[in-house]
């Protein structure tokens, strides 16, 4: 409540509404798969286009929005429902961030790391960042493989906040006031500035999440698309993909490549497929 006092259920129920329409509205459209990386619209109400900082939008109906050329917003790494799952309600972390993009969107997750590698926590006090603890941790040679894959996506990332608000620095606690019995948290006080600039594995650099998304478009939508025919495979056979089962995805991401992937047609792709019937 003193760290993100704009959050309530309401602003929760918006977030997690957005993402299913949004889905949805790839699938009834039969729109790319590239949208999944950077679209131009999303679906918002009142408060959630108040949080986003979209104007004209009234009233508590979710409804498809046309987003402003200059939004940040645009595709799953920027919906707010992504950015709450992946902290912990008071701090970001690029490593989980990071890893929720390897995982869920690019379909490589990082290995676990080594059981004798402590954890990361956020400095509340503010007197150091994540990214000097992670330049820090990065000197093993252990760790820096897996990182390089990690970190990356994370950074772009840190532009937001734990609720999914866009930011230029980071918030620390105000600590307490006390009342007699009655204690109350204060406001919240500015920290240091994010940087959500980095360099991807394959050394291609990138400014914030902007770029980042650029990136994605230009080199990994082939790859996007092969983990959604994969995870779409697995939803509707309840087997996970073999390594046979390959020369049918690569089929269907090759089917749909001329059209950037449209996401209803790679549905009607799983369900003509062999390992379907």
């Amino acid at each position: 409540p003193g760290l993100y006092p704009e959050y309530d259920d309401r602003l929760g129920q918006a977030m997690a509404a957005e993402t299913q329409l949004f889905l949805a509205e790839l699938i009834a459209q039969n729109l790319s798969a590239s949208n999944l990386l950077d679209a131009d619209f999303t679906f918002l109400n009142r408060p959630l286009a108040e949080h986003y900082g979209v104007p004209e939008v009234a009233g508590n109906e979710m409804r498809k929005v046309t987003l402003p050329a200059d939004s940040p917003r645009g595709g799953l790494l920027t919906q707010a429902s992504i950015h709450k799952i992946t902290a912990n309600g008071t701090t970001t972390s690029p490593i989980p961030r990071g890893n929720f993009v390897l995982t869920n969107l690019l379909g490589r997750p990082a290995p676990p790391p080594p059981a004798d590698v402590g954890a990361l926590e956020p400095d509340i006090r503010g007197t150091t960042t994540i990214r000097e603890q992670l330049d820090a941790h990065r000197q093993s040679p252990v760790c820096a493989n897996c990182h390089r894959a990690i970190d990356p996506p994370g950074f772009a990332l840190e532009s937001f906040d734990p609720i999914g608000g866009f930011r230029t620095n980071y918030r620390l606690s105000g600590g307490q006031l006390e009342f007699g019995s009655w204690v109350i948290q204060s406001p919240y006080l500015e920290g240091a500035p994010v940087d959500a600039s980095g360099i991807t594995s394959d050394g291609e650099p990138f400014t914030g999440i902007d770029d980042y998304k650029r990136l994605l478009l230009d080199s990994e939508l082939d790859q996007v698309a092969r983990h959604l025919a994969s995870q779409l495979l697995v939803l509707s056979t309840g087997a996970e993909v073999e390594f046979a089962d390959r020369d049918t995805v690569e089929a269907i991401v090759e089917a749909g490549r001329p059209a950037g992937h449209p996401v209803r047609s790679m549905i009607h792709q799983v369900v003509e497929s062999d390992l379907f019937k």
